[in-house]
């Protein structure tokens, strides 16, 4: 009598899997759903319904202190985002283009290193190292935030990049090598425009990483740096009032956007390259 064979095993045939998955689902989501809801308020509570009104979004929209914590916030995000994808794009072309060589690991573990320590400890670093350097220059600008974000921001980049340049055929790089384009002519036709894609998630996922970061920006921003985050932050020690829901649920429209469309472009490199 032959065996019968057996199916595969997969965990959503397993028994309390859906309810489970439902629960975890209720866990994560629920208090989004109610932030979002209390937005739109008409009165002063956060927990209290009093009816639907645009108020708060027309309040957050007329604050000079949330224009400037936001105008700040872009201007941050948007340089790390860049400076951090210019170095992600090098690091990954460096640590992929190439035969493997001694310490090649510990160079990926190095990349990573701020996704593997906890962001405490990093902030704690980063404001006694930035001290030092105040002192010694008298410089409080943002640069301090700009390379403090870029630092972290880098691995989140290097990650959909080097995913990108792993799945990508040789062939045509190395038929453009074959029709005599120097290194630097198969780079600009060729390579970049295959990694396009990969270059535009890491940009993205490190431009939403930089936005939504609190620790870092805390411990080393300087008086008059506020963004967005540590603004809000800092109006929940104070009073809280429903305009910060609307604040957070502008935030979570932006990094939603923001996702779906890394999303969107991993997908389609991934279907390119296939």
């Amino acid at each position: 009598m032959a065996d019968t064979p057996r199916k595969p095993f997969s965990i959503r045939q397993q028994s309390g899997f859906g309810t489970i998955a439902a629960i975890c689902f209720l866990a994560l989501y629920a208090p989004i759903i109610v932030l979002v809801v209390y937005s739109f308020n008409s009165g002063n509570s956060i927990a209290i319904w009093e009816g639907f009104s645009w108020r708060w979004y027309e309040a957050a929209w007329a604050n000079d202190r949330v224009k400037d914590a936001t105008i700040v916030s872009l201007k941050l995000a948007v340089s790390a985002s860049l400076i951090a994808t210019v170095v992600a794009t090098m690091a990954a072309l460096a640590t992929t283009r190439t035969e493997p060589f001694r310490g090649m690991t510990a160079i990926y573990a190095a990349i990573n290193q701020p996704l593997m320590v906890p962001e405490i400890v990093t902030a704690v670093a980063l404001l006694i190292f930035f001290a030092i350097i105040k002192v010694h220059t008298g410089y409080q600008g943002l640069g301090y935030l700009i390379a403090a974000h870029t630092a972290f921001c880098i691995p989140f980049a290097y990650l959909p990049i080097r995913a990108r340049l792993e799945n990508m055929d040789l062939s045509l790089e190395r038929a453009a090598a074959d029709l005599y384009a120097s290194p630097w002519q198969a780079f600009r036709y060729v390579t970049l425009p295959l990694m396009a894609p990969g270059i535009m998630a890491g940009a993205m996922l490190a431009f939403v990483i930089s936005l939504d970061d609190v620790v870092i920006t805390e411990f080393v921003k300087s008086g008059g740096q506020d963004t967005l985050p540590t603004y809000m932050l800092g109006q929940l020690r104070r009073i809280i009032s429903p305009e910060i829901n609307a604040i957070s649920t502008v935030l979570l429209a932006i990094s939603i956007t923001v996702v779906t469309v890394f999303f969107v472009l991993s997908r389609r490199g991934n279907k390119s390259s296939g």
